[in-house]
């Protein structure tokens, strides 16, 4: 087992608004990772051999997004507000389980 049993990483990459593409970020994406690093952390989920909660550059999946990939799984998930985090949270990183409706 690696220094975390798992590692999430949030897109937060912000694009200009009149971008040809949009951004995780401009999506939400960065209070989304703050609220999950929150619940990790009431959760008592947090620290070395747990769960680490990161923020990533683009991730080229923002058309499908806000882009969130789990490791050491590599599961992509799109994660469009709270409840979606708070089903990764649970069904994923508690419980092992894929979250099929939000997988990418």
């Amino acid at each position: 087992m690696g220094f975390y049993r798992h590692h999430v990483f949030f897109c937060t990459n912000v694009r200009a608004p009149d971008a040809p593409r949009p951004s995780c970020g401009g999506c939400g994406s960065e209070k989304l990772r703050a609220y999950a690093k929150q619940r990790i952390s009431e959760l008592g989920l947090n620290g070395p051999g747990q769960v680490r909660i990161n923020q990533a550059g683009c991730m080229e999946r923002c058309e499908q997004g806000p882009a969130v990939v789990v490791y050491p799984e590599g599961v992509w998930y799109r994660c469009r507000d709270t409840s979606d985090v708070d089903a990764i949270i649970e069904q994923h990183l508690v419980q092992g389980q894929v979250v099929e409706r939000l997988r990418i």
